[in-house]
């Protein structure tokens, strides 16, 4: 029998987990190549993972809910066709010499999840401890941090509202000194008051946050946490933007079968300043910038489900206007109908979000980390202005439009901040009334 370990994919530099959702086959199912095995979710997005395989599945090895490593063995197939037997674990050990060299390295799958870390009592996944190491968290504070995770494991989420507390709040460090078994007390003790903090009186309704609202606040205030956040405002006139759009947007979808919104024109401005201004496009890693060379820029995308997820257009400095539309509108339909794939949320280096499309005049955006910047857009209204003429101020009508950077200020000054957004007003503003299609 010739056993396949199927293995969590890497989906991403930055993510180091994903929770199982959905399994579509069940021991003893036959499966083919490429056919899918189970839904999975990650920070980013919700996705299918294929088999690699065609055989017939001997184990599974995570259940719906469980959070698995990236790497972890989560299932194996016998590629052989075989039935499963119900006790798959004999056959296995007797044919182990066959697939040796996969077997002996992933034979003890529970080993990511159930293994102690330094010595500790609890396992910790990679992610948790990468936040820790960040943080300063050494492992006898790791260790008393309450964990909701199955058997008192400490999730992402557990860190993340440590981290936001940690100044305000007791932990029981000195305990352990003491006497070696007293972790044990604080770890039991701290959930239980947690509950009965938070007691809602009075008419009203509870409701729980979904998975992605809850990914999305984990992300706010770790950015916050993150990044010392300052906003810049300014306006731009963008008359001459919204006349040109008005009149090729009927010619310009039956040419190329593309509607043309504002976004990517937006984008293209915002492309073309990125360039001029390298240092917005970076991130920072301990005392460290890294400057990223690819312009690949974010598009805050509302869901019908009033979630909010960052789809992510590659090479936007390289894309004319067509190929800018093609990207927004392909990317903006596959959000809307969960169809996103793990890579359409990667690699953002900048990111643009347009409150004006629910009426917002400004807004002060959160950084998506591990950016350093983030652009927002507002409606576009009209207004009396004063317009400086040859003849002299005139006042006219025009079509204005409030723009905000928020920026992170470790690595971002006000001069650089306010001259890249004055520079993306300036472009916005010097659109070609003339421009072909």
């Amino acid at each position: 029998m010739a056993i396949v370990d199927l293995v969590m994919p890497k989906m991403g530099e930055s993510i180091m987990e994903a929770t199982v959702l959905k399994w579509h086959k069940k021991v003893g199912d036959v499966i083919k190549m490429d056919e899918t095995l189970l839904d999975i979710a990650t920070d980013k997005v919700d996705s299918e993972v294929p088999s690699t395989a065609a055989g017939t599945i001997t184990e599974l090895l995570y259940k719906e809910n469980d959070v698995v490593p990236v790497g972890a063995v989560i299932a194996r197939i016998d590629a052989g066709g075989a039935a499963a037997a119900p006790a798959p674990a004999a056959p296995q050990a007797a044919a182990a010499p066959a697939p040796a060299a996969v077997t002996v390295q992933n034979a003890a799958p529970a080993a990511p999840v159930a293994a102690p870390a330094a010595g500790g009592s609890r396992f910790y996944s990679p992610l948790v401890l990468n936040i820790a190491g960040k943080e300063g968290i050494g492992m006898a504070e790791l260790e008393n941090i309450p964990g909701t995770g199955n058997e008192g494991r400490v999730t992402k989420k557990d860190i993340l509202d440590y981290v936001a507390n940690r100044g305000n709040m007791p932990v029981p460090v000195a305990a352990p000194a003491a006497a070696p078994s007293a972790p044990a007390a604080p770890v039991a003790a701290a959930p239980a008051s947690a509950p009965s903090a938070s007691v809602p009186s009075g008419n009203v309704e509870i409701i729980e946050m979904d998975r992605m609202r809850k990914l999305i606040a984990d992300h706010m205030v770790r950015s916050k946490a993150t990044s010392p956040h300052v906003t810049s405002f300014t306006e731009a006139d963008v008359t001459n933007l919204v006349k040109w759009r008005d009149k090729v947007k009927g010619p310009f979808e039956k040419k190329y079968g593309e509607k043309i919104t504002f976004t990517p024109i937006f984008i293209e401005a915002v492309a073309s300043c990125i360039r001029k201004f390298p240092m917005i496009n970076v991130s920072v890693d301990g005392d460290r910038i890294i400057v990223k060379k690819d312009v690949n820029i974010g598009m805050a995308t509302a869901l019908p489900s009033g979630n909010l997820i960052v789809p992510v257009i590659k090479n936007a400095d390289t894309k004319n206007l067509i190929g800018l539309s093609k990207d927004v509108n392909s990317l903006a339909n596959a959000a809307r109908n969960n169809k996103l794939k793990v890579d359409d949320t990667q690699g953002g280096t900048f990111t643009l979000t347009n409150v004006g499309t629910f009426g917002s005049l400004m807004g002060t955006p959160i950084i998506n980390q591990p950016q350093v910047a983030i652009l927002a857009v507002g409606s576009i209204k009209k207004r009396p202005m004063v317009l400086e003429t040859a003849e002299g101020d005139v006042i006219a009508i025009r079509h204005m439009m409030y723009l905000s950077l928020s920026y992170d200020h470790r690595v971002v000054d006000g001069s650089l901040g306010a001259s890249f957004l004055t520079a993306v007003a300036n472009a916005l503003e010097a659109f070609d009334p003339k421009r072909d299609i």
